[in-house]
């Protein structure tokens, strides 16, 4: 044999595949050598001064046998920093080592390759070619990089880069000694049964897959019919087993690759994560959890928010549709009636005598019960935020801006000198605005409104409610005419006169004053 493959004990040294001479031992990895061509003599190499002088060993005949003249092929063919030796060693290395064993390839390789550099130089030149699955440069007549760059320069620039990456390594710091692996116990991992060293579980999907190929043999020429040159059934059902064996093997790939994709194995950060959400939405995350095999983390992630936004809204419109049939409306009101309704609930169950004595040794103790995460609905019907006064001088400054001539100024959204309704903000307290009594209009019947006929009533206050009765209104087209005068009073700083508001009302002028005079006495609008 002439050739002899470098242990693969040191990455990324010289080594390489190495060729001697099987009569005088001699190095000729880098020059030209004689190999013979005959069957007898598997991969047989001589130098040229054991050629020429006709030596031989073992059952190698020089005057019968075929040969070979192979050259050290060191010159670029598909880019500037490969030779076509090493072009060579990179398809062979693939080939024996299959693609992704980038760190055995650059060892085959040799001349202090990097597995990062074989990697980086496989996917530019053969993946990534225009030509794939061929490289770019691969017409034969295309001799542009070997004309451009001589043999000699490239050899110089080659035992160059092997010098300096020589040096660069003797004076490397020594790596640490490797220490044997941590045992995956509980006490060490996360999850029990899991080795982090192999990337494997104890116990693997599908895990007796091995069971049915540990006996079988395959050998050369075996399970081929001499005959007829097909398969014999034997050998079909070997080849069968075998395609189940590998269709195994693809599926625990798959599973551990979710696994590792969605950081499943992160049990404490997952598990505080859960501890987070409610019941139902842990319920509803559980459902979508097969989906997470046919998409990325990102992706998932995203559905799986957007699937608690949506209960979270269902829960939401749920209660409140529950609070309109309530007739309750308003915010506060429907939070108070929950937990009044809770407690109701509370109490409702029966307490045995154990149940007593731990409720009577919590109130002796006043240990604060931990409530449970509230969940996302709750923050869409909670009420309006708490009112936050202003400071001593945007409070002067505002009392001075809303008191003209020592009288209040109404303003535009019926708060006065920073009353509502009567109702004391900022400090200050006025009296509150009299109450608008609409009358009832002379030949007009008025109109019975109800939550059946009327399924906008919850929208209105009740003088407003009130006033569409009077003037025989739906709820829907006061609400119409109440947005369109306010936004032509906005408009005119606020102020309009009665004639332009039976414009836009296009009622009668009975209904069109009557509606004009609560504005008025609202402070929605001043009169022009």
């Amino acid at each position: 044999m002439g050739v002899i493959r470098k242990k693969t004990a040191t990455r990324g040294g010289e080594g390489g595949v190495k060729y001697v001479c099987d009569v005088c031992s001699a190095d000729i990895t880098s020059t030209v050598r004689i190999r013979c061509a005959h069957s007898v003599c598997n991969e047989y190499d001589l130098c040229v001064q054991c050629f020429s002088s006709g030596s031989s060993s073992g059952s190698h005949q020089p005057a019968t046998h075929p040969y070979r003249v192979i050259e050290q092929n060191s010159i670029p063919i598909f880019d500037r920093d490969w030779g076509a030796d090493e072009e060579l060693l990179l398809l062979e290395g693939c080939e024996i080592y299959g693609l992704g064993s980038w760190a055995d390839i650059a060892d085959h390789i040799g001349g202090y390759r990097h597995k990062d550099e074989v990697r980086d130089h496989y996917l530019k030149v053969y993946v990534d070619s225009p030509c794939f699955p061929l490289p770019k440069r691969c017409r034969p007549a295309d001799m542009e990089l070997a004309q451009e760059i001589s043999r000699e320069d490239f050899q110089a620039r080659k035992k160059r880069r092997i010098e300096e990456r020589r040096e660069a390594q003797k004076n490397a710091p020594l790596m640490p000694p490797k220490t044997k692996p941590t045992a995956s116990v509980p006490s060490c991992h996360e999850i029990q049964g899991y080795m982090p060293g192999r990337l494997e579980f104890e116990t693997e999907h599908a895990n007796e897959a091995e069971e049915a190929v540990q006996l079988m043999q395959f050998d050369p020429g075996d399970g081929i019919n001499p005959r007829t040159q097909e398969l014999e059934p034997e050998m079909e059902l070997k080849l069968t087993v075998m395609d189940i064996y590998n269709c195994r093997l693809t599926q625990r790939v798959d599973r551990k690759k979710v696994i590792f994709e969605h950081n499943l194995l992160d049990y404490r950060e997952n598990q505080k994560l859960e501890k987070k959400r409610t019941k139902e939405e842990r319920d509803l995350l559980n459902k979508a959890k097969p989906f997470a095999r046919m998409m990325n983390r990102d992706d998932f992630e995203s559905l799986c928010q957007g699937l608690v936004d949506e209960l979270n809204l269902r829960q939401a419109i749920t209660q409140l549709q529950e609070w309109r049939n309530l007739r309750i409306g308003d915010l506060r009101s429907g939070e108070k009636y929950e937990q009044e309704k809770s407690q109701r609930i509370q109490k409702a169950i029966p307490m045995g005598s154990m149940d007593r004595d731990r409720l009577a040794s919590a109130q002796r103790s006043k240990q604060i019960v931990q409530p449970e995460p509230p969940c996302g609905a709750a923050s869409l019907v909670a009420p309006e935020l708490p009112f936050r006064p202003a400071s001593n001088g945007a409070a002067s400054q505002e009392s001075h801006d809303a008191t003209t001539n020592g009288e209040p100024k109404p303003l535009t959204n019926g708060h006065t000198n920073g009353v509502t309704n009567g109702v004391v903000t900022n400090g200050a307290s006025t009296p509150a605005r009299q109450k608008f009594i609409s009358q009832p209009i002379s030949g007009v019947q008025p109109l019975a409104l109800s939550q059946d006929n009327a399924p906008d009533m919850h929208l209105l206050t009740p003088e407003e409610a009130e006033l569409c009765k009077v003037s025989r209104l739906q709820p829907k087209p006061y609400l119409m005419i109440k947005e369109q005068v306010l936004k032509e009073a906005l408009k005119g700083n606020g102020s309009l006169k009665k004639k332009q508001v039976k414009e836009i009302c296009r009622l009668d002028s009975q209904k069109g004053g009557r509606i004009f005079d609560f504005f008025i006495n609202s402070g929605w609008i001043g009169k022009a």
